[in-house]
């Protein structure tokens, strides 16, 4: 079975609601089985628009990623980032 990975590109607007938001969004992707592969870090843009933080998250499956996300562990936490950060946030299926 693919794995399901979550790609996630964040502007930080409110660095302080967003380490709430970090804190308890990181002990539900271990909750739920996810392992981070990249968490910031510097970068480097070669094409398009970048946003100033980068994480990929792996999860065993694309259902497994989506269960994530939808859980309440992470909607809870999700909602202590609203007006701290504009997220793009995807899951996609591996190879």
């Amino acid at each position: 079975m693919p794995k399901g990975y979550c790609i996630v590109r964040v502007d930080v607007h409110n660095p302080e609601a967003y380490a709430l938001y970090a804190k308890e969004a990181t002990e539900a992707i271990k909750k739920h089985g996810g392992r981070p592969l990249v968490r910031g870090g510097a970068y480097e843009t070669m094409e398009g628009q970048a946003r100033a933080r980068n994480v990929v998250l792996e999860f065993d499956s694309v259902e497994a990623a989506r269960a994530f996300y939808l859980s309440e562990d992470y909607q809870r936490a999700k909602k202590k980032r609203e007006h701290a950060a504009t997220v793009d946030y995807i899951i996609v299926e591996g190879v």
